[in-house]
């Protein structure tokens, strides 16, 4: 199993790399100074490290600084169903804070940046800075309707529309942090990620995937995926895209 860094303090919250993202909402600076006392470091994640396992308990939550990670979901005889993605200004680990244990496993897709909150320090914060416990609530909120969309997805659409669906999805999570290139992005992933997110087999996943390659949609590199058109992405998938509002972030 890949490491997992020790935490160290290489971002301090009045610099933090996520406040110049056009889509996250900027703290006071008595919220920089709380979260500042709040924090416990950063953690650094290799590519294909477990950062939280199903079942497990943690000592932390985490925000994503930056990388790319998945949340997943593996049955006893080693099916996995991927359950959404993970990208900078996310948290992470707030079910093991509030229900004791992960319900699911989340599993770096690159290598990852971490901000390192304890949770015993959770309700301290809920109390302290109610407008912070909110922000918390919005992001949790935010998942759930995340997880409806894809849910959506992965019963009702078709193998074509859930695949353009899927890295139309990426790419407006991933721009939201400024992760495209002159409307490009590439993204770390195999297509066994995306047969483990879609429900399919990777023989009608790479099918799928061939055809969205041949509309001119993506391409496969040796580094993943790059999406090259999102337009051709949205036809296809009927998608009318995620709302453009500023969120929070911890």
């Amino acid at each position: 199993m890949k490491s997992i860094s020790a935490p160290a303090t290489k971002y301090l919250c009045a610099n933090c790399p996520l406040q110049f993202h056009r889509q996250l909402q900027n703290h006071t600076p008595d919220e920089i100074a709380f979260l500042s006392d709040f924090r416990n470091g950063d953690l650094v994640v290799e590519a294909g490290a477990t950062v939280l396992v199903e079942g497990a308990t943690s000592a932390h939550l985490f925000t994503v600084l930056s990388g790319w990670g998945f949340r997943h979901k593996t049955l006893e005889d080693g099916r996995r169903q991927i359950l959404n993605y993970v990208l900078p200004g996310d948290l992470i680990g707030l079910q093991g804070s509030l229900m004791t244990e992960m319900q699911h496993s989340v599993e770096a897709l690159s290598p990852l940046t971490l901000c390192v909150f304890r949770r015993d320090n959770l309700p301290k914060l809920f109390q302290s800075f109610p407008s912070l416990g909110y922000d918390i609530t919005w992001l949790a909120s935010r998942e759930e309707q995340m997880l409806d969309e894809i849910l959506l997805s992965v019963g009702r659409r078709t193998a074509l529309e859930r695949a353009a669906y899927l890295f139309a999805f990426l790419y407006q999570r991933a721009r939201s942090v400024g992760l495209t290139r002159d409307d490009r992005l590439v993204i770390p992933l195999r297509q066994q990620h995306v047969a483990d997110t879609l429900g399919l087999s990777i023989v009608h996943t790479n099918k799928t995937l061939k055809k969205l390659a041949t509309s001119g949609a993506l391409r496969w590199i040796d580094r993943g995926c790059e999406v090259l058109d999102i337009s051709v992405l949205m036809a296809i998938s009927k998608w009318q895209g995620l709302p453009e509002v500023a969120r929070p972030y911890i």
